[in-house]
């Protein structure tokens, strides 16, 4: 028993040392080999709901987009992309409404087919307060080594304070949760053009030390993530104040409000999802957000200096330790409701610290590896000791069909503590052996031999099994059997007297069945004898051998009671002890106090005669 819990407690030791070494490679191996894997995937949805969990949040009022939407294009009339003439009109308007700081969201990379046009926007650009629009570093995937630096065209570029690139980082789920903060093009850096806008407003250095972790920005460390800006939505699509290109040009914007554009960051881009710059983002992966409004986040995130963070991996590495602790300590109740409990308020608990830390600090606390350790360390051991019990009730219950029933054993595993089986306990004993059968055997082939042993022993163990005894074994014809163990029963000697009178019963049917098939054997006989006592019952045995056997004086008593029914020639005797148990059912008859092998004292038999309440006669041999 104690090395069955030694063994099981090694091996949920190494399930959940196991559990955790999986857990922690999946959440190493994006950091060696700078990919994604599935655990990362699940704890990159497990943020986004976090940040859906804490809600939208009030924008910057600084902020504010300027939207060439579907009534946009279809008002104008003109085909895309609008003629520089258009887009200076927009940002004239713009610096006459006050604005602080205009960005423009569009490619500007060719000068156009009307130089006054491109002119016009150039100047427009040059009166604005700040001005900035993107550029890019063009990669052709068609030939390896082939990059490009699109920016502005001349005119517009000595117009600009500053300009930066563009690029918006999607997820293996297509969501983009990041954009990219830095690109490199012939030693020379540039930076995301939310950065240029933050600097200008701000009106500090540009960033610098750039690297795959972080950069320096506005006195503070900004955090990356492989080069990326993790982006602190304030909310869904729509979120921003956002103001048609019409309503600016019919003037309806400002008419409504005058300060609309006052003092403002303007960002002009597309939101129509025609012009396919809209994106799935962790607020809804349905309800697109374009591109110029996650740069809107990204640029309040900046100028208010409310990062979001991820921490070191060793933190992730200490959360699995601690959870596989934690798991182990749960395991050691004893109740499956605790049990249960108890994991499901830990993994609630750590939940909630997660969302609070998130909440109030803005950092990512590793949360789906530690919760996995935490379930999977309770639940795989758990699983294992049920998969074990289950695999020992097999065990026990091959063990005892053979000998007791089969719905015995189903009682006995669901009542009984198997783990206790060997004890002392008052049971009745029963001894049955066929008489003559030594002799008859020598007159019988031994095929013959075992056509009539086998069919006699299957009978006479139904019966034993029928009144609730057990078989303790065979030895050639005679069959040892009890009756009390290892399912108790108060009235177990009037079980092993009642099997005593079905068994006389059931060989008189054997015999009749053997005649009609035509090998009669009329002089076979058998006698029984029961004793009732104390005896030593349970698995006894080697490693090779086991047996669920009693022994003790009481056994040894009912084989000599056995062997005296050739004496008194009566097929059932029993002793004292099982007499005064079985004498208001059953009418016995005194036969002898005997001398028995063993004993120095006499000892009362009796001869088993009738039921009471049936009358049915226990004949004795012919």
């Amino acid at each position: 028993m104690a090395k069955t819990s030694t063994r099981r407690s090694s091996l949920r030791i190494i399930l959940t040392a196991a559990t955790a070494i999986v857990l922690l490679a999946g959440q190493w191996l994006p950091a060696l080999i700078n990919a994604n894997t599935p655990l990362q995937s699940i704890e990159s949805g497990t943020r986004d709901f976090l940040m859906r969990v804490r809600g939208k949040q009030e924008p910057s009022s600084a902020i504010v987009i300027l939207a060439i939407d579907d009534t946009s294009l279809a008002w104008v009339g003109e085909q895309w992309p609008w003629p520089r003439s258009l887009l200076a009109e927009i940002v004239s308007k713009l610096n006459e409404a006050g604005a602080r700081a205009v960005g423009l969201d569009i490619f500007l990379i060719e000068e156009s087919d009307n130089p006054a046009g491109d002119e016009a926007l150039a100047q427009a650009m040059a009166e604005a307060r700040n001005a900035v629009a993107v550029m890019r570093i063009f990669r052709d995937p068609r030939q390896t080594g082939a990059v490009t630096l699109e920016r502005p065209y001349p005119a517009l570029r000595e117009s600009l304070d500053g300009m930066g690139i563009t690029s918006l980082t999607r997820d293996k789920d297509a969501i983009t949760r990041s954009l990219q903060a830095y690109d490199a093009f012939v030693n020379e850096t540039y930076f995301n053009w939310s950065f240029e806008t933050a600097r200008l407003v701000l009106g500090v250095d540009a960033p610098s030390g750039p690297s795959p972790t972080g950069l320096a920005f506005n006195d503070r460390r900004v955090p990356l993530q492989r080069g990326n800006l993790l982006v602190n939505y304030d909310g869904p699509a729509g979120t921003y104040p956002t103001y048609s290109v019409v309503e600016l040009l019919e003037g309806d914007a400002l008419e409504q409000d005058p300060n609309a554009f006052r003092d403002k960051i303007v960002l002009i881009g597309a939101t129509t999802i025609t012009l396919q710059d809209v994106y799935p983002t962790p607020f809804s992966a349905q309800a697109l957000t374009p591109g110029v409004e996650i740069v809107a986040n990204a640029m309040d995130m900046l100028i208010a200096g409310d990062y979001l963070r991820e921490t070191r991996p060793w933190v992730g590495l200490v959360a699995v330790i601690l959870a596989a602790l934690l798991a182990m300590f749960i395991n050691r109740s004893r109740r499956p409701s605790l049990t249960i409990a108890l994991l499901l308020a830990s993994m609630a608990a750590y939940a909630v610290i997660c969302y609070a830390v998130f909440v109030n600090q803005r950092l990512y606390l590793p949360m789906v590896a530690p919760q996995a350790m935490l379930f999977l360390g309770v639940i795989l051991p758990t699983v294992e000791q049920a998969v074990s019990e289950e695999v020992e009730k097999r065990r026990v219950r091959n063990l005892f069909t053979r000998f007791i029933s089969p719905e015995m054993v189903d009682q006995l595993i669901a009542t009984q503590d198997i783990n206790s089986l060997n004890k002392r306990a008052n049971l009745s004993i029963l001894f049955s052996d066929i008489r003559g059968f030594t002799t008859l055997s020598e007159k019988l082939a031994p095929e013959e031999v075992v056509a009539v042993l086998n069919p006699y022993l299957e009978v006479m163990t139904r019966v034993i099994y029928k009144h609730g005894g057990t078989v303790d074994k065979y030895e050639g014809d005679a069959i040892v059997a009890f009756f009390g163990e290892p399912v108790a029963y108060e009235d177990h000697a009037l079980r092993a007297v009642r099997a005593a009178v079905d068994m006389r019963k059931a060989l008189v049917e054997l015999k009749a069945r053997w005649e009609k098939e035509g090998y009669p054997r009329p002089g076979l006989e058998m006698g029984v004898g029961i004793n009732t006592g104390e005896v030593f019952v349970g698995m006894l045995g080697s490693a090779q051998r086991i047996n669920y056997t009693v022994i003790g004086d009481t056994a040894n008593l009912a084989a000599r009671i056995q062997d005296l029914t050739k004496t008194y020639v009566w097929p059932i005797l029993v002793s004292e002890s099982t007499y005064q148990a079985i004498k208001e059912e059953f009418h016995a008859e005194f036969a002898d106090s005997a001398i028995v092998k063993g004993k120095t004292a006499a000892v009362n038999l009796y001869k088993i005669i009738s039921w009471k309440k049936t009358g049915d006669q226990v004949h004795g041999w012919k």
